[in-house]
């Protein structure tokens, strides 16, 4: 039997960056995955999945020597944000204002992972189990028991730890094996993730406006430069070319059934939907993919269960609206690095449970803060009361327009959201 110091569950995004922050320690990690990603080749369309990486998540990629990859492959830098609901609201964000040179950048999620895979693979303190599937898990008062099944052969393997991280995301098979529970709840809405290429070059903005059925947003992307931009012939003959064309994300928050509908519709049927509902701002476009997520919150109830710890998605997920969610986990990832290497540095035993517990001390709340300013925006932008509306665009005018409140208040949420 092979024994570890930790075993990571769950070689997605969270998951192989914590594997790699603990090897980064000496410590020899095992990661389970049940399937690798696709493979990377430039003429691919972007994936729908996509994240707004902040900056301090890039400093961890760059710290776990992924980050070049990332932006040797596809990263779409972007310098401002803006948000609005009625025009004379319109507040925005820019980088220039909390002295970086961007906000962060849009990468599709398999990118991301393929990335940090990269070095998992060449890691000499990691092994990867992929196919595998983890069939069972006991504790005992000093190790972790897993039994591991491997999907191609359907043999068992059986292998032990002295902790286990949860990072197989929102539907957790760990959290469930170790009885931790969750509080809930569903939004009732669900969003439309939409790939689309546009008239417009390459921008340096992602923006979001707040509808009454819920909020629409522009998510930037970039194409590798052997990626050629082409329209069909349907757009070109409205004056759109190659060379003046560009690629984006959109949004498109609303109430389930809405969002059924409209994935439902052609390509074609839903850009005039598209054109019709999203700010002229946005251009010409062409619809090239098109899919949809509900919109649920999840909270465990705890992120630890005596050597079982929950990371990222495991343990929190939050609504997306703008965009914190890998970055969350990223910040859980680090959090775990930093107690585990304090304890090593001070002669302590890394791996006591009491130990283990400063990572949820320094996770939690500001994993509930940031869930519930989600929560709080995504309430008030849906209020109907037209004193709440006013209220709110209000709020927004003061932030962009009064040099106080622009320059306190403004400044330190985009440098927290930043994670600076």
């Amino acid at each position: 039997m092979k024994i570890f110091d930790c075993v990571v569950v769950g070689g997605g995004m969270v998951g192989a960056a914590s594997a790699l922050t603990l090897a980064q320690l000496g410590l020899r990690v095992a990661l389970v995955e049940q399937s690798e990603p696709e493979p990377y080749s430039p003429e691919q369309n972007s994936d729908l999945r996509v994240s707004a990486i902040s900056l301090a998540s890039q400093q961890l990629l760059e710290q776990v020597d992924a980050w070049s990859q990332v932006t040797q492959w596809r990263a779409c830098p972007y310098k401002r944000l803006g948000v609005w609901e009625q025009a004379y609201a319109y507040t925005e964000f820019n980088a220039d204002d909390i002295d970086q040179k961007q906000l962060g950048h849009i990468v599709e999620n398999r990118i991301l992972q393929l990335a940090l895979w990269q070095q998992v693979n060449t890691h000499t303190n990691i092994d990867l189990f992929c196919p595998y599937n983890l069939v069972n898990l006991s504790q005992e008062s000093s190790r972790v028991h897993l039994t591991l099944k491997n999907i191609t052969s359907s043999t068992e393997t059986d292998i032990a730890t002295r902790l286990v991280i949860a990072a197989d995301g929102a539907n957790s098979q760990v959290r469930k094996m170790v009885d931790i529970g969750i509080t809930a709840w569903d939004y009732q809405q669900s969003a439309m993730l939409i790939n689309v290429k546009t008239e417009k070059p390459q921008q340096d903005i992602t923006w979001q406006k707040f509808l009454p059925t819920g909020p629409i947003a522009f998510l930037p992307l970039t194409r590798s430069p052997l990626a050629k931009v082409t329209f069909s012939e349907e757009n070109l003959s409205k004056g759109n070319t190659a060379e003046q064309g560009g690629y984006a994300s959109l949004v498109w928050y609303h109430q389930r059934d809405e969002i059924k509908r409209l994935s439902a519709l052609s390509n074609q049927q839903l850009q005039q939907k598209i054109i019709a509902v999203f700010p002229k701002r946005l251009g010409k476009i062409e619809v090239l993919a098109k899919g949809a997520f509900p919109l649920t919150r999840r909270h465990a109830n705890s992120y630890q269960s005596q050597r079982v710890l929950l990371l990222g998605d495991a343990a929190h997920t939050i609504n997306p609206m703008a965009g914190q969610g890998v970055n969350l986990g990223f910040k859980d990832v680090k959090a775990l690095q930093t107690v585990i290497a304090s304890a090593i540095g001070h002669g302590e035993c890394w791996h006591d449970v009491d130990v283990l517990g400063r990572y949820e001390t320094m996770r939690r709340k500001d994993n509930l803060l940031m869930m519930s300013t989600m929560d709080t925006l995504y309430h008030s932008f849906s209020h109907p009361s037209p004193m709440v509306k006013t209220l709110r665009n209000v709020s927004l005018f003061a932030i962009n327009k009064v040099p106080f409140i622009n320059t306190t208040v403004k400044n330190k949420a985009l440098a927290y959201a930043c994670g600076i």
